[in-house]
């Protein structure tokens, strides 16, 4: 089961004011449509769906004013290969929230076989860390959520990424950090270079979140960070470790995703493609609208 399937997780939402409800023990959030009585729905990282769920599913939507339910399961493509043939109201849908690759690193090696399997410029970049006094801490408490959120924020604005409020990564942290949710940061004479946010549930561990320093960028401590990151997962029980999103392995060199791409292949990683992203459209008529007004929408976002 995936994290944004866990009871923790239903906790965090719930926190957040997003109704919540479990259907076959598939968790669904329920999202309110300004000004109107009806809502989205969003399935996320489910195993995968039977005809008797995505029936239910159905029900539940037509009897509590769902336009669509948003799914994108946590299965790889080569194991389902599309839900559209499963159900006539099951369309790709035009706009994933997760992306469709990720990539993953198999932990069912030793640490040594793990460093090995690195790219040569990674594994030198590790040991330059290690060289120049570059020291990770796990933090999973108070002061390390604080050192992680400024060093996170610092990068969104630098990189012009739009991500989260602190509110939600509070209740996120509060919620998660007792089971699943740790926190890594790496240190150059007591002053933070990195921070990461890695889960960890039912053997898999998880890069979530993570922020750097513009500071001493020529000591690669993201670099040694990450490892640390993995040796930790490995070390509480993870089969496998997913970098949580990634362009295709034959990714165009001028995307802006290029360089958390390369930097996570250098990892020994094998590239994932999952089955997608799906709507279940409950009502037709409305969910044809709903896209229209969603262009609109991202349209008039890019001029601000």
């Amino acid at each position: 089961m995936h994290p944004l399937q866990s009871v923790e997780w239903e906790k965090a939402r719930k926190q957040m004011g997003i109704k919540t409800i479990r259907i076959e023990d598939y968790l669904l959030t329920i999202h309110k449509i300004p000004y109107t009585k009806y809502k989205i729905g969003y399935l996320p990282r489910s195993n995968k769906l039977n005809q008797q769920v995505l029936k239910k599913l159905l029900e539940y939507g037509l009897n509590n004013h769902l336009i669509f339910i948003k799914i994108e399961p946590y299965v790889e493509k080569t194991k389902l290969k599309t839900l559209e043939s499963k159900n006539p109201l099951i369309i790709r849908s035009p706009h994933a929230l997760f992306p469709s690759w990720t990539q993953i690193i198999d932990l069912n090696k030793s640490e040594d076989q793990l460093l090995k399997s690195f790219h040569s410029k990674t594994r030198y970049n590790i040991r330059l860390a290690q060289k120049k006094g570059v020291v990770v801490k796990e933090e999973s408490n108070k002061d390390g959520f604080k050192i992680f959120t400024k060093l996170y924020f610092d990068t969104c604005k630098r990189q012009k990424y739009h991500g989260h409020n602190l509110n939600y990564h509070k209740i996120v942290w509060e919620n998660l950090k007792d089971s699943i949710a740790h926190i890594l940061i790496a240190y150059y004479q007591n002053e933070p270079l990195a921070a990461y946010q890695i889960w960890v549930y039912d053997k898999v561990g998880y890069y979530t979140y993570g922020g750097s320093s513009k500071k001493h960028r020529n000591l690669m401590g993201p670099n040694l960070l990450m490892w640390e990151a993995i040796k930790l997962a490995k070390k509480l029980g993870s089969k496998t470790f997913d970098m949580w999103g990634s362009l295709p392995p034959n990714y165009n060199e001028n995307h802006p995703w290029t360089g958390f791409t390369r930097f996570k292949s250098g990892y020994g990683t094998k590239f994932i493609e999952m089955v997608g992203s799906y709507d279940l459209i409950i009502n037709p008529f409305l969910y044809k609208i709903y896209g229209f007004v969603y262009i609109i929408r991202q349209f008039f976002l890019k001029l601000i």
